[in-house]
């Protein structure tokens, strides 16, 4: 399963049965009513505007006596606006991130927070769009009003119009303090399916769906679900990128409360990816499939490493170009085709360069006087030639790995020319005492 989620049709719950009749700890109610146009064993689907605000009430649930240890105490939820479809789970942080550079300074998934009531310190990270947390007293009323902002139609494939838009998942994670006081035990999940539609969108669906359903026969309509006026999330598996379940702390959650912000960054990706690792490594078809995943970390794949869990070293090897970039997008798909395939990056600049010494010059010398060579200068003297890969075109890179070849320090090269056409020697970089001249 990509997100171990129970919401696929004719896939099997990954929750143990008994969860059919056992009474959930919380509950959430998503004050928005469901759509009439639903068959029966079908989940249910809530319109939703962009940007209004939607009530969702945080509901303890618990029997007396369940959960003893958080009486008294916070408990952590984290919200997510997340995809439905398969298809662009896979791509997920590609979809995102597009959707970053054509809406800069915008959010996905906000908190309306002069709505909301019994919410303490909400947190919205500016490079996590679609996902808000905060804490909350689940003895006393807690109720969030969320704002989801993208529309569906945002992420479908444009034709020619109408497109039909894709739907989205509201997630919510609840956790409890563990023993160093950081919200990392795990205690309840539930979800919703939603579509999302410009302003007013959602009442015409709405209406539109009751009117449909309507000009049915009523033994047809006995195929479809009623309409209710709230939407209960269903129980589910806990989100699996547990970014939060770490070593270090969830911001602003083990140290003093802050207010809540939304304008830091200046809305376009401010993330600046870290130079890559010389990859020193290669897949091999006997890596097993935890080796594997030591692989992906080490070479900067960590966002897949959950779609390649039980992956082998030979299953990786055996994605076409076309695999992995439909499950990793085009940017880190022809990233992690290449890595997978062991391909050298080609330098900007390869330049041949060659060390003549006293020593070489008589050797050759000697050799010429026993047999006549085809290789070498006008002198007959063979010289060999070492390649050096630019990457920056610079002289100090250039400087700097000409030392390195030959064993010498950087500072004993103090200028460097180039031999033009006519043979005037142009200047690259001075300094004083050492010449290097580049034909």
């Amino acid at each position: 399963d990509v997100l171990a989620l129970p919401i696929f049709k004719q896939e099997e719950s990954s929750l143990p049965p008994d969860n059919e009749n056992k009474i959930l700890p919380f509950q959430y109610v998503l004050c928005a009513a469901t759509s009439p146009a639903v068959k029966l064993h079908d989940e249910t689907l809530t319109y939703l505007n962009q940007g209004q605000s939607y009530e969702i009430r945080m509901l303890d649930n618990r029997k007396l006596g369940e959960l003893p240890e958080i009486n008294g105490k916070l408990v952590k939820s984290i919200f997510r606006v997340v995809f439905h479809d398969r298809r662009l789970q896979y791509t997920e942080h590609q979809q995102l991130e597009g959707w970053r550079w054509n809406r800069p300074g915008d959010r996905i998934l906000d908190i309306d927070i002069p709505m909301s009531v019994g919410i303490i310190d909400p947190r919205a990270n500016p490079n996590q769009l679609n996902t808000v947390e905060f804490l909350w007293d689940p003895a006393k009323r807690t109720s969030v009003f969320i704002q989801v902002h993208c529309i569906s139609t945002e992420f479908t494939m444009r034709k020619h119009g109408g497109e039909k838009g894709v739907p989205f998942r509201v997630q919510i994670d609840t956790f409890k303090e563990n023993e160093n006081g950081e919200y990392t035990e795990h205690l309840h999940s539930a979800s919703c399916q939603i579509k999302v539609f410009k302003p007013k969108g959602a009442d015409r669906k709405q209406k539109t769906d009751r009117e449909k359903m309507e000009k049915r026969t009523p033994h047809e309509k006995e195929k479809y679900q009623p309409s209710y006026e709230t939407t209960i999330l269903t129980e589910c598996s806990p989100w699996p990128e547990i970014t939060y379940v770490n070593n270090s702390p969830s911001p602003g959650f083990n140290s003093s409360h802050s207010s809540f912000s939304l304008g830091e960054g200046n809305g376009s990706p401010n993330h600046q990816p870290e130079p890559p690792p010389p990859v020193t490594d290669n897949l091999l078809p006997t890596t097993t499939p935890q080796e594997a995943q030591q692989w992906l970390h080490r070479n900067r794949f960590s966002t897949f490493t959950r779609l390649f869990t039980n992956f082998s070293g030979a299953d990786l090897l055996k994605l076409t170009r076309d695999d992995v970039i439909q499950i990793c997008g085009p940017a880190d798909g022809i990233r992690l085709f290449n890595a997978l395939k062991g391909r050298m990056v080609r330098p900007r600049l390869t330049i041949y360069v060659c060390q003549e010494s006293l020593q070489l010059r008589e050797q050759q010398q000697q050799q010429q006087n026993q047999q006549k060579h085809e290789d070498g200068d006008s002198n007959g003297t063979f010289f060999v030639y070492h390649a050096i890969y630019l990457e920056e075109l610079t002289a100090v890179e250039l400087t700097e790995k000409i030392a390195q070849l030959f064993s010498i320090s950087p500072c004993q090269i103090s200028q460097i020319y180039k031999q033009g056409p006519t043979g005037i020697h142009v200047l690259i970089k001075t300094n004083d005492s050492y010449h290097i001249i580049l034909k």
